[in-house]
């Protein structure tokens, strides 16, 4: 076993050439696509477990981001370090063109876990690809085949309020957040959205019923709009109307799924009427490493052909070799209980801490250790404050700390990071 850990005379390398984080940043960046807002007094060099490191400053983090719900298996895990390894020795890359031993096995075990774990409960075939916006563009260039086929013009798409499905043009295109659609003018045409309440369901109704859409896509658990646990009712309404009407139903996974809601998929809570023809799964499934997927059911298998989609790394042997493990060590009854139970652990301290703060944190939400905590005023202080202190956190929607630690994350870590975020708010709104 190896670990990927600067050496001590790499550590003196970089003290000698940089003074701090800052200066390395100030150093280094300026070839870097200005796409993102990044701290600028933080570089990650290495992690381990749930804790990241910057080793030019020698802070030591909590992290309770996970890669954005990615590292469900902790920083540098030791197996998957030693399977990459292995596999990478053996075959890296073999293309499509040819079938390999790693992508047929993840085939079959997505298939037999979720239907072993309460999920999708026709699921007959899965896509292999890259990451969370391809298997979105993969489910809904699959769903623009099934309306065409009934018709040319059943080409739309409904997707939902608070909804984020990806960056990549037919994903932004139900990618509710006007910030990140307008700017780029005119995408996949047919996209519409629609709210959940009574009101919303029925504006949606009657589009359904006019014959134009050819399908609708939701997050059982929206991750970046808020973290807001769609109603189960609601979506058992959702599949009726689909399926009264012959419009297919994408339930995107790709944040909520892979364990994370305390179930395999967070559509594992509804009951089989309320299942999808489609469902897509990413993030976690590598626990970093790119990989990602598409599986539907037969109804929409019968109508693909060869040739109406590909990817060049998708399902290559050595990110299949991870996600087989990855779905072997979730994939397990005692795995998701513990989610639960360290889930309903920091729900009960951030309950405690909004009987502290009342004016403060409006509303606790979410399933497992995917957990928005609702704050009545904007938390970017408050999550600068937490960074300085050694929490790293991250926000979602507008106003809400977003906690999706790694599923192993142990309860002295939880209760390390959670006794910051409280340090961290008396210091932020006790000066208010």
């Amino acid at each position: 076993m190896f670990k990927l850990n600067f050496s001590s005379k790499q550590k003196q390398l970089f003290k000698r050439l940089y003074t701090t984080s800052k200066d390395f940043i100030e150093s280094e960046s300026s070839y870097q696509v200005t796409t993102y807002a990044r701290p600028n007094d933080l570089v990650i060099t290495r992690g381990t477990n749930c804790y990241l490191y910057d080793d030019f400053s020698g802070k030591k983090y909590v992290d309770f981001t996970s890669g954005i719900a990615v590292t469900g298996l902790g920083h540098s895990n030791p197996q998957i370090a030693q399977l990459l390894y292995d596999q990478a020795k053996k075959l890296v890359h073999c293309s499509n063109l040819y079938y390999n031993d790693q992508a047929l096995i993840l085939s079959d075990k997505l298939v037999e876990k979720t239907q072993k774990f309460g999920g999708q409960y026709d699921i007959s075939k899965v896509f292999l690809c890259n990451s969370g916006s391809e298997a979105n563009e993969a489910a809904l260039k699959f769903v623009k085949k099934f309306g065409i086929k009934i018709s040319e013009d059943r080409i739309g798409i409904a997707a939902f309020e608070n909804s984020f499905h990806g960056r990549t043009c037919g994903s932004l295109s139900v990618t509710y957040n006007p910030k990140y659609r307008t700017p780029f003018g005119p995408l996949v045409p047919g996209a519409e959205f629609f709210s959940l309440s009574n009101e919303g369901l029925e504006s949606l109704k009657q589009k359904f019923e006019s014959g134009k859409f050819a399908g609708c896509i939701i997050e059982p658990i929206q991750g970046e709009g808020g973290v807001y646990p769609i109603p189960i009712p609601k979506l058992v309404e959702l599949k009726q109307l689909c399926q009264a009407n012959n419009v297919v139903l994408i339930y995107d996974e790709i944040q909520c799924g892979m364990g994370r809601s305390g179930k395999l998929w967070a559509h594992s809570y509804l009951p089989k009427e309320a299942h999808p023809d489609i469902f897509t799964v990413a993030k976690a499934l590598g626990n970093g490493f790119p990989v990602a997927a598409t599986c539907i059911n037969e109804k929409i298998n019968n109508i693909l052909k060869v040739g109406d989609h590909g990817t060049t790394y998708g399902g290559n042997p050595l990110a299949c070799r991870v996600a087989n493990y990855v779905l072997d060590v979730i994939g397990q009854e005692n795995f998701l209980q513990q989610v639960n139970e360290k889930g309903a652990y920091l729900v009960a301290r951030l309950n405690k801490l909004k009987e502290k703060y009342p004016a403060l944190i409006k509303e606790i939400r979410g399933k497992g250790l995917i957990i928005g905590c609702e704050l009545t005023q904007p938390p970017n202080d408050l999550v600068n404050k937490c960074r300085e202190n050694g929490l790293l956190i991250i926000t979602a929607g507008k106003s809400t700390l977003r906690f999706v630690p790694a599923l192993i994350i142990e309860k002295d870590v939880l209760d390390e990071g959670l006794d910051i975020l409280e340090k961290s708010i008396g210091e932020v709104f006790n000066k208010k």
